[in-house]
Protein backbone atom coordinates (compact mmCIF):
# COMPACT_ATOMS: atom_id res chain seq x y z
CA UNK A 1 0.00 0.00 0.00
CA UNK A 2 1.67 3.33 -1.03
CA UNK A 3 -0.05 6.53 0.22
CA UNK A 4 0.30 10.22 0.13
CA UNK A 5 -0.69 12.14 2.97
CA UNK A 6 -0.23 15.66 3.56
CA UNK A 7 0.72 16.75 7.07
CA UNK A 8 -1.60 19.11 8.96
CA UNK A 9 -1.56 21.86 11.78
CA UNK A 10 -2.63 21.07 14.87
CA UNK A 11 -1.77 23.11 17.94
CA UNK A 12 1.81 23.84 18.62
CA UNK A 13 2.59 20.67 16.44
CA UNK A 14 1.96 18.78 13.14
CA UNK A 15 -0.03 15.72 12.53
CA UNK A 16 -0.91 13.41 9.77
CA UNK A 17 -4.25 12.04 9.74
CA UNK A 18 -4.48 8.31 8.74
CA UNK A 19 -7.05 7.07 5.91
CA UNK A 20 -9.96 4.50 7.33
CA UNK A 21 -7.64 1.83 4.76
CA UNK A 22 -4.38 2.56 6.55
CA UNK A 23 -6.15 2.40 9.90
CA UNK A 24 -7.32 -1.06 8.53
CA UNK A 25 -4.35 -1.94 7.70
CA UNK A 26 -2.18 -1.54 11.19
CA UNK A 27 -5.48 -3.07 12.81
CA UNK A 28 -5.90 0.08 14.92
CA UNK A 29 -8.39 2.73 15.79
CA UNK A 30 -8.33 6.03 17.64
CA UNK A 31 -6.51 6.06 20.77
CA UNK A 32 -4.34 2.78 19.64
CA UNK A 33 -0.36 3.10 19.92
CA UNK A 34 1.83 2.59 16.74
CA UNK A 35 5.48 2.84 16.74
CA UNK A 36 7.68 4.17 14.27
CA UNK A 37 10.94 2.71 13.61
CA UNK A 38 13.97 3.87 11.43
CA UNK A 39 13.97 1.90 7.97
CA UNK A 40 16.62 1.85 5.13
CA UNK A 41 17.47 5.11 3.07
CA UNK A 42 16.30 7.28 5.62
CA UNK A 43 12.18 6.26 5.84
CA UNK A 44 10.08 4.95 8.61
CA UNK A 45 8.56 2.40 9.28
CA UNK A 46 4.93 2.21 11.41
CA UNK A 47 3.74 -0.92 12.89
CA UNK A 48 1.22 -1.37 15.72
CA UNK A 49 3.25 -3.81 17.78
CA UNK A 50 5.81 -2.26 20.24
CA UNK A 51 7.51 -5.23 20.09
CA UNK A 52 8.40 -4.73 16.51
CA UNK A 53 10.02 -1.36 17.64
CA UNK A 54 12.47 -3.27 20.17
CA UNK A 55 13.12 -5.62 17.73
CA UNK A 56 13.71 -3.50 15.30
CA UNK A 57 16.33 -1.64 17.81
CA UNK A 58 18.37 -4.97 18.20
CA UNK A 59 18.50 -6.36 14.79
CA UNK A 60 19.82 -2.93 13.90
CA UNK A 61 22.10 -3.40 16.50
CA UNK A 62 23.48 -6.80 15.42
CA UNK A 63 23.39 -5.67 11.62
CA UNK A 64 25.85 -2.67 13.00
CA UNK A 65 28.09 -4.87 15.05
CA UNK A 66 28.53 -7.71 12.30
CA UNK A 67 28.50 -5.57 9.20
CA UNK A 68 31.75 -7.00 7.55
CA UNK A 69 30.67 -10.62 8.46
CA UNK A 70 27.20 -9.79 6.79
CA UNK A 71 29.21 -8.45 3.71
CA UNK A 72 31.07 -11.40 3.60
CA UNK A 73 28.04 -13.90 3.51
CA UNK A 74 26.12 -12.15 0.99
CA UNK A 75 29.34 -12.54 -1.74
Amino acid sequence: MVLELKLRKVGNSVGLVLPKQALAHLNVGEGDTVCLTDATAGSVRMTANPEVSRQMEVVQDLMRRYRNTLRELAK
